[in-house]
């Protein structure tokens, strides 16, 4: 049950991604392991990058996990995702655009509003036209919600905010790409936007 809740994964990021990539003429990069192996997203030296309790679950496999079972992951999983990551963020002209997913509603917290959210740090050049769009489109828009955009080590520090890469992450309410047929028309509705807004950037 766990292994299909949005603990072990961001439920339909994969496809839209894939989706979208292939909409925007983009290479696409994503784990293949679920984050609760290890989490790709975090820094290495992040507490929560090996989750042992994750809204209310005990993650058995990580309960007596040690200095070396975390270094064998690191080296397993998350050192090569990072490597294909810097490899293509170094590209002439790379816009990364990271793909999530958030839950409607953690256990025994308040239902959560917005169908999309857009995430940020200080550089908020992409971000804002497209937090503009996305609202004249009439959704209902988090603006670094459902949490901010920024955390130290993580990978869009490592790999855009460092560096000065133009960057933004979106997040879909999971309940609206659980299916193909969601994922599909998410990406035909977000690829043109995501144009409009990185054209209006002016980056």
């Amino acid at each position: 049950e766990d292994m299909e809740r949005h603990i072990a994964y961001d439920v339909g990021a994969y496809d839209l991604a894939q989706h979208l990539g292939t909409l925007l003429d983009g290479p696409v990069i994503a784990s293949n392991f679920s984050r609760l192996v290890i989490d790709p997203n975090r820094g290495e030296d992040d507490p929560t990058l090996l989750m042992k309790l994750y809204d209310g679950s005990i993650i058995p496999a990580n309960r007596h996990a040690d200095a070396d079972e975390i270094e064998r992951r690191l080296n397993l999983c998350y050192r090569p995702y990072h490597d294909e990551l810097a490899r293509m963020a170094a590209l002439p002209h790379a816009v990364i655009l990271s793909v999530h997913s958030f839950t409607r509603q953690l256990r025994g917290r308040p239902p959560r509003s917005w169908e999309v959210g857009v995430l940020y740090a200080d550089d908020d050049r992409l971000a804002r036209p497209l937090i503009e769009l996305l609202n004249t489109e009439g959704l209902c828009v988090g603006d670094n919600e459902p949490y901010t955009g920024y955390l130290p080590g993580d990978a869009i520090d490592t790999h855009a905010i460092g560096p000065g890469r133009p960057n933004v992450l979106i997040e879909l309410r999971n309940d609206l790409i659980a299916d193909h047929d969601g994922q599909r028309a998410w990406a035909e509705r977000l690829a043109p936007i995501l144009e409009r807004a990185l054209e209006a950037s002016g980056l």
